[in-house]
């Protein structure tokens, strides 16, 4: 279907793609992958042509439709529902053709033509799409001006998905989007009718959608088939195979390079010697895959403080006089990892605010001690940089007094080499700014990390870095995020902020996606429901029913979860104290350090061996339950 010939293009004096080729074939789900900066963004643009190439040729079928998100999102008076609509441009034009055509056989065209693009049914499919990118009923007739640029972005994104093009380019789709509508439209794409190809740093969407990956490594396009874990899989497999025939073809080299030296100036030996010689000449050198550069950072470990960092009672949390959130009880220790969950426009920003010490309590009490210090990521925080400064200046502004090497130090700590911090924050990338952020976030040494969508910036190598300095923070961490990796990996407790109210949610985001999946398919039940009375209440029943058993049964995966947790946690704890006591060096030393040692080994072995029989009982407790109800 599309052909990438021989592809050349330059940026900047910068060869990006070096005479690379791939095909993308009819139907597939295509991913591109590489890091920041080897032109993924670059390559959507070359294909629907709005960038030329310096060599090569870009192929596709004569009158394929192309569809890609439109950079400027769509504003003034029209409604969501219209702007929707208008995106289909051969219906929009056809509409407008039947209104003014009075030759028979053209208006027979028209309305074959109708009837074959489904035209009766386009305003369903439109506001379909708009609710699954969490725009309701009410919000679909209201004019574009009335939503900020995130929210007419996601109009954006509607408008290309409801064209339903036969080659669809998304490039970063679920920058603007919360957890709920990027569950949405992963289930979207997944059973998209036609071709896509797929720029993502979302490791969720890139493994649930593509069945094909196009890797762009050194300048080339490298097909791989499957999903992002099995790309990752086969290169290196590929890199560990060049590995192992390097070796062998140097320890070949060394073996014919030793006869050479031997006897390549004996007379009877001489030929055999010369003839190894042209060998080794002729001997292509196997060139090894290049690793990606590892990134690393690491947020600076607080001083202990006493529970609780904060807490809330009977808060309500608002602007002006709008509350947005009302009676929130909340507590916060050092250990807890917190997840937001919640559509966009719920609240859960306003209580990272609220907790950040960006607002005040509209009522009730919240108890913070002084001397909390707290760092806090916002989402349109990089619109406060200062581009005409480098990262090294705009640290000292923040950091005022402190000498150039503790600043250029704790830049180290987020990948900030010398030559990268001494560069404009203009010409950083979209990911290094968000690096800096969060190097400027935690000058203080927080106890608490606030992360509003600290992702949206980030490449996939950064995002596990985050997740493993996340990881290794000692302090509290509370997190909203679209992308389901990271809160899976990070967070062990989860919140619903939701209708005016902040609740435990009870059950892991594997439940919660459920929950949504089953929200919907229950509202489009009713919606069909509406129009055909005689169809569908057992059917809902029986979702409904589901929907019960497994709300019923995630208090018991959740105590069996965090049993597991525990248990981990414990015989990590035993590990660092048997390292200790494998050291030599403990026996020649201070009894009384050994001493504790053995004390505090004994009382974790003791904590961990009741901690396994809680986990298998509330594992046990859960398959039984799971069983019963059919689950």
């Amino acid at each position: 279907m599309l052909h990438i010939n021989d592809l050349t293009f330059r940026f900047g004096g910068r060869v990006l793609f070096d005479h690379a080729s791939a095909v993308v074939s009819k139907g597939h789900r295509v991913a591109l992958v590489g890091r920041n900066g080897t032109g993924k963004s670059t390559l959507l643009k070359v294909i629907s042509g709005q960038l030329q190439t310096d060599d090569g040729a870009i192929t596709l079928p004569t009158g394929m439709r192309m569809g890609m998100v439109a950079q400027e999102a769509p504003s003034g008076p029209i409604t969501l529902i219209d702007a929707v609509l208008a995106a289909d441009v051969e219906r929009t034009a056809l509409l407008a053709e039947a209104e003014s055509a009075t030759d028979p056989m053209r208006i027979g065209e028209i309305h074959n033509r109708l009837a074959d693009i489904e035209a009766h049914s386009a305003p369903a499919r439109a506001a379909q799409v708009l609710s699954g990118l969490g725009f309701d009923a009410e919000a679909q007739t209201r004019p574009c001006s009335d939503f900020s640029g995130g929210w007419r972005m996601r109009v954006a994104l509607a408008g290309v998905l409801f064209s339903r093009p036969d080659l669809l380019l998304l490039d970063e789709p679920t920058n603007h989007l919360d957890l709920e509508a990027t569950i949405w439209l992963e289930g979207y794409l997944k059973n998209y009718p036609h071709t896509i190809l797929l720029v993502s740093h979302d490791r969720e969407l890139l493994n649930a959608v593509p069945n094909t990956t196009i890797h762009i490594d050194n300048g080339k396009l490298v097909t791989y088939s499957g999903n992002y874990d099995s790309f990752l899989r086969q290169r290196r497999a590929n890199m560990e195979r060049l590995q192992s025939m390097a070796s062998k073809q140097e320890a070949r080299r060394k073996h014919m390079m030793s006869y050479v030296d031997r006897f390549r100036f004996k007379a009877s030996k001489a030929r055999q010697a010369q003839s190894r010689l042209k060998l080794l000449e002729k001997m292509e050198t196997i060139t090894l895959m290049e690793e990606d550069a590892e990134v690393v950072f690491n947020f600076p470990p607080p001083d202990e403080m006493a529970p609780p960092l904060i807490a809330l009672d009977g808060v309500s949390i608002g602007y002006g006089d709008t509350t947005i959130l009302r009676r929130v009880d909340l507590r916060i220790d050092m250990e807890d990892r917190i997840g937001l969950l919640g559509a966009n426009g719920n609240g859960k920003s306003t209580l990272v605010k609220l907790l950040a010490g960006r607002l005040k309590p509209m009522a009730g009490e919240m108890h913070r001690p002084s001397k909390l210090r707290v760092g806090y990521f916002a989402q349109h925080q990089s619109d406060e940089l200062d581009l005409s400064l480098t990262p090294i200046q705009q640290t000292q502004r923040v950091m005022p007094g402190a000498l150039e090497e503790k600043v250029r130090a704790h830049l180290g700590r987020f990948g900030f080499q010398q030559s990268k911090a001494e560069t404009r924050i203009a010409d950083l990338s979209g990911g290094e700014k968000a690096r800096l952020l969060l190097a400027l976030m935690s000058r203080e040494i927080p106890h608490i990390l606030m992360l509003d969508e600290p992702t949206n910036h980030l490449d996939i190598d950064s995002r596990e870095a985050l997740i493993e300095a996340i990881n290794d923070f000692p302090g509290a961490v509370i997190i909203i995020s679209h992308d389901p990796h990271l809160i899976e990996l990070t967070v062990d407790r989860l919140l619903l902020v939701a209708n005016g109210t902040v609740k435990p949610y009870d059950g892991d985001l594997a439940d919660y996606r459920r929950f949504l999946l089953d929200r919907a398919k229950a509202e489009r039940a009713v919606a069909k429901a509406g129009s055909d009375r005689d169809t569908g209440p057992n059917k809902k029943d029986q979702r409904r029913a589901a929907a019960e058993s497994r709300a019923s049964l995630a208090p018991l995966k959740r105590k069996a979860t965090d049993a597991e947790t525990l248990v981990n946690k414990l015989t990590e704890e035993k590990r660092k104290i048997e390292v200790k006591m494998a050291d030599p060096a403990l026996y020649t030393g201070p009894a009384e350090k050994l001493t504790k040692l053995q004390i505090d080994l004994g009382v974790v072995e003791k904590k961990l061996g009741s901690a396994e029989e809680t986990w298998l009982e509330a594992l046990e407790a859960y398959e039984s339950a799971a069983a019963e109800a059919g689950v």
